[in-house]
């Protein structure tokens, strides 16, 4: 790593040294589109605090801002386009003293691609779902009346991929933690992905959850849903805390 760029990643990770802002950084992150309303509801501040703080965010290239009239409406009478914050695709990865852990990735990734001994690939996705199992062991348990899909979310929450519950009752899940490898071989990072992610479940004990391999653009390639699809969506601010249903922004 050169020098302009290690400062430019420290500098940008300065921005996250306030409490608010963090606040605010972690409630968009992960959730499509936030208002300002919103945002500001989520971390608790003024609407006037959260605007600045969320622009600052923008400045740094963390998020990433656009305007939308949420009415529906165009025309005269259709109001003002609201401001709405996203999360960027910037990656900030530091490591003091440097390592290059993505590179071995890489390069083991590409080996299992190019292998055409399928008994390859079915022991990498049988050791990804044996240490996915271990992550789920290793999480608590929520108590025994919380749906299986807000449980599931729940986990993978604090495995880093960003879970939404779509409208549809669907587990969307907004974030990658391997988005780096799968652009060069998607079919072997995507196995291993669905692997892990049935292992967490299974180790935590989730029953009633189906994952499968859906890509979409800019989430990751698994999608969770309950057994019943007939199941009603949580209501909003009725799950644990980082895991909300599928925002509605309004101005």
């Amino acid at each position: 790593m050169d020098d302009k760029h290690f400062e430019r990643q420290i500098e940008t990770l300065g921005v996250l040294d306030d409490t608010v802002r963090r606040k605010l950084f972690r409630f968009v992150e992960g959730r499509g589109e936030v208002s300002r309303d919103q945002a500001a509801r989520g971390a608790g501040v003024s609407r006037a605090l959260a605007a600045f703080h969320l622009d600052k965010l923008v400045d740094a290239g963390l998020l990433e801002a656009s305007f939308r009239r949420l009415s529906g409406r165009t025309g005269p009478g259709a109001g003002r386009p609201s401001k709405l914050y996203r999360r960027s695709a910037l990656e900030l990865d530091i490591t003091v003293p440097q390592r290059r852990y993505e590179w071995a990735a890489r390069v083991l990734a590409r080996a299992l691609g190019g292998s055409a001994a399928a008994e390859t690939t079915d022991a990498m996705r049988a050791a990804a779902r044996a240490h996915g199992e271990g992550i789920g062991r290793d999480l608590q348990k929520p108590p025994g009346d919380t749906p299986p899909l807000r449980t599931a979310a729940r986990a993978l929450a604090t495995c880093g991929f960003a879970p939404v519950v779509a409208p549809e009752g669907q587990l969307v899940l907004r974030n990658c933690p391997f988005a780096a490898l799968r652009e060069d071989c998607r079919e072997v990072i995507c196995g291993m992905n669905l692997a892990l992610i049935e292992g967490v479940l299974g180790g935590l004990g989730v029953q009633g959850v189906t994952a499968v391999l859906e890509p979409r653009p800019d989430t990751c390639c698994v999608a969770l849903r309950a057994a019943r699809a007939s199941a009603p969506t949580p209501a909003p601010g009725s799950g644990p805390p980082g895991v909300e249903p599928e925002p509605r922004p309004r101005t």
